[in-house]
């Protein structure tokens, strides 16, 4: 599915202007036809005073060309000085060509933010295309903990984001429901089971699950079964048990997922690879060995590993090498089971056989060493035509107030995800585990996400939303209409060529770069770039209110002048709805008031 039709936001309004410049020059014969251009960006230069606008067109199409970039830049800038948008052009350095737009731009772009609404930013550069996200995908062995709750926010905001961009996303969740780990989940419940059935059964045994979270799986068995298990074999009841054990695990995720607003779209269960009458592992190793890309052999023993841990067997093993892995992976254990690489060569295949050519997986920090494996593997079941982008998430320091947070007596050995939503709310736990980039370790402080202050991301972004919707209230003397419908409505007629003062001019700036950061951050899948987006702007805005408290020409309504006062409040207007545009791709509720 499409993305909703928009006009073009400034920046790509500017770059179709430097594409139409260069197709002018090439008909000049300056430049060859035909110049692939996707190279050619238009971005805010990175130091302000430079201008409005930067490109890189001369540096990245002198090559081509045959001409130095410097040159080509005076070119360029020669026919970019006649637009009838641009007031200034400079040619810098190498070859740089920063623009300073004519001010008529910056109030076409708020015009844009108040024609579009909360729509504003929303983009079709996804044109469709179809993406896997896979988050979350936690062993259902037992409730998430708060570094589960990081992955699980980033992969939800990132899926929200790359919709909002115009991609077609499914969200997934792989239920590892057929390792070694989930038969400990089976012993540890069937144990719980004989303490629901009256029997004292004392310390819970090493390499077991301790927590009481158990307990109730162990009331459900004693329900439905009685006595009748204690009279089976393990063989018998294993099955049975960890059937059981992972339905209320599961359960149990999905609640604690809900409760930060987290809905995955798919939940695709390892077993089913290998269960049902038909063994999609298997099928997908004969397939890569009817590539070349299966063998039987040997692996040199691994760098650094004591002999004695060395099994040196003939074994089945995948061509990962061809595909830019460092060493060749084994697909099956010496038992003749497949090793979780195989499940998950074959698990990524049904995700190409289901018409996802592009996939993204949100992975713990443990994982990282796993990733070339997986990709190689991908590269080959899909004939180069699927691609992988995993996204490590690193850990998360739990303090307050500076000092780490003691273990959850529910879990037996972690804070939970649950806990940490229930004690400081899920916008907080949403916000503050994006306010950092997903591969950096991020200190969550309990105490301080839940401070009213600057210093706290989210009360800060939430508060400027607010803040808005109270200076509407205040603004009585012009008549505002109270529907949010009917006051954007009202506002779209505002003058708005009266705000000149140039923190007003700067503000509306950085509304006209919302779109360009949604479309950076969707390619780059990258959300904490929307976060940090939305405190700038927050800033800017707080800090224009807080001006016109020193300088009373400045403030938002003005006494006896209804036409300014309505063209700031047009201003207010967009940036009340690019707040509530950033916070609802995070999944972050932009309030009316604070409480």
């Amino acid at each position: 599915m499409t993305a909703p039709s928009q006009p073009p936001h400034l920046f790509a309004d500017v770059l179709s202007r430097v594409h139409a410049v260069c197709a002018a020059l090439a008909g000049e014969g300056a430049l060859p036809a035909g110049l692939d251009l996707s190279r050619v960006v238009v971005e805010p230069p990175r130091d302000p005073s430079h201008g409005d606008m930067a490109t890189n067109a001369a540096m990245v199409l002198a090559k081509d060309a045959k001409a130095k970039p410097r040159e080509l830049a005076e070119r360029i800038a020669a026919h970019l000085r006649a637009d009838p948008l641009v007031e200034k052009v400079d040619v810098a350095g190498p070859g740089f060509i920063n623009l300073t737009l004519k001010t008529s731009a910056w109030f076409g772009a708020l015009r844009s933010v108040l024609d579009q609404g909360d729509g504003y930013g929303r983009s079709r550069i996804g044109a469709g295309e179809k993406v896997n996200v896979e988050y979350v995908s936690a062993n259902p062995t037992g409730p998430m903990h708060v570094g589960h709750c990081r992955g699980a926010v980033f992969g939800d905001a990132l899926a929200s984001l790359l919709a909002f961009a115009g991609y077609d996303v499914t969200k997934e969740y792989y239920i590892n429901d057929a390792g070694a780990q989930v038969d400990v989940l089976a012993r540890s419940a069937f144990l719980r089971y004989r303490e629901a059935l009256g029997e004292t059964i004392g310390e819970i045994p090493e390499g077991l699950y301790p927590g009481d979270y158990l307990k109730p799986v162990g009331e459900a068995l004693a329900k439905e079964y009685g006595d009748a298990l204690l009279k089976q074999s393990e063989a018998e009841w294993l099955p049975v048990v960890r059937a059981t054990a992972i339905a209320m695990m599961m359960d149990m995720i999905k609640g604690d997922l809900v409760a930060l607003n987290i809905r995955h779209d798919v939940f695709f269960s390892e077993r089913s690879l290998i269960e049902g009458g038909t063994d999609r592992v298997g099928a997908t190793i004969d397939e890569l060995r009817a590539r070349g890309d299966v063998y039987e052999g040997r692996l040199p023993p691994p760098k650094g590993a004591p002999v004695e841990d060395y099994e040196d067997r003939e074994q089945t093993l995948f061509r990962a090498t061809a595909f830019g892995d460092d060493v060749d992976r084994p697909l099956k254990k010496s038992d003749g089971s497949y090793t979780y690489f195989a499940s998950d060569i074959a698990y990524h295949k049904t995700k190409f056989d289901r018409g996802f050519h592009t996939m993204v997986d949100v992975w713990g920090a443990d994982h990282g060493g796993y990733i070339k494996r997986v990709q190689a593997a991908i590269k080959a079941v899909t004939g180069g035509k699927g691609t992988l982008d995993v996204k490590i998430v690193q850990l998360v320091k739990l303090l307050r107030n500076g000092e780490p947070v003691k273990m959850s007596k529910r879990s037996g050995d972690f804070v939970t995800l649950r806990e940490v939503v229930d004690e400081v709310g899920s916008d907080a736990t949403r916000f503050m585990m994006l306010f950092r980039k997903n591969d950096a370790v991020l200190d969550f402080d309990l105490a301080k996400v839940i401070e009213q202050s600057k210093d706290n991301a989210v009360f800060y972004v939430q508060y400027g939303h607010a803040r808005g919707h109270s200076i509407f209230k205040n603004a009585r003397e012009v008549s505002l209409p109270e529907d949010a419908a009917a006051r954007a409505a009202f506002l779209r007629g505002a003058n708005i060529e009266r705000l000149s003062d140039p923190v007003e001019l700067s503000l509306i700036r950085q509304l006209a770069v919302y779109p360009r950061v949604v479309e950076a951050a969707a390619l780059a899948h990258e959300p904490h770039r929307i976060a940090f987006y939305l405190y700038d702007l927050a800033s800017e805005f707080h800090a224009l209110w807080t001006k016109g408290r020193d300088l009373p020409h400045l403030r938002f309504i003005i006494q006896n002048d209804a036409e300014i006062t309505i063209a700031r409040l047009a201003l207010v207007q967009g940036v009340v709805s690019v707040l509530a545009s950033g916070l609802a791709v995070l999944g972050v509720h932009a309030p009316d008031e604070m409480r």
